[in-house]
């Protein structure tokens, strides 16, 4: 019988294991602190994406009893965007403010520089994602107008 066993014993998994394997389950997500580093959707796929809401509701209510709903459908399609952009431009003016308030405060500390850096790549992503909110609203408005053929 030899000395060695050629046999790996069972080993716990360790906390790099436990870390990849929630990323595979539950995808990577950015702590609310931290700039999201994905990217925002592509405008054509945004736009495809609002055509197929539209498309789907249209189709589907068309020449059915629920057609005469169709009108406030559509349009509370587009207000849920436009609310979007609302909502974000609140955070904005937030952060803004918070971003001025730091502005003032700074003393030359790492800490206060940080927080300022911070808060102004908090204050980029929101703009990029009010951004893309807005281009959602458009669209939709532009699919509700052709549709209704009103404003």
């Amino acid at each position: 019988m030899s000395a060695h066993d050629d046999t790996e014993p069972h080993h716990a998994a360790s906390p790099t294991d436990h870390v990849l394997t929630e990323i595979q389950l539950y995808g990577w997500r950015p702590f609310t602190d931290e700039p999201d580093p994905r990217p925002l959707p592509n405008g054509d796929h945004v736009a495809g994406a609002v055509a197929d809401i539209f498309d789907a509701l249209i189709a589907t209510l068309a020449d059915t009893r629920l057609e005469p709903d169709l009108d406030d459908l559509l349009w509370s399609v587009s207000n849920v965007f436009h609310r979007a952009v609302l909502r974000i431009e609140r955070q904005l003016d937030d952060n803004e403010q918070m971003q001025r308030r730091l502005q003032r405060e700074q003393d030359g500390t790492e800490i206060k520089a940080v927080e300022l850096e911070n808060l102004i790549a908090q204050g980029q992503t929101m703009i990029e994602r009010r951004d893309a909110f807005e281009l959602m609203r458009d669209q939709a408005s532009e699919h509700y107008e052709q549709h209704t053929g009103s404003a």
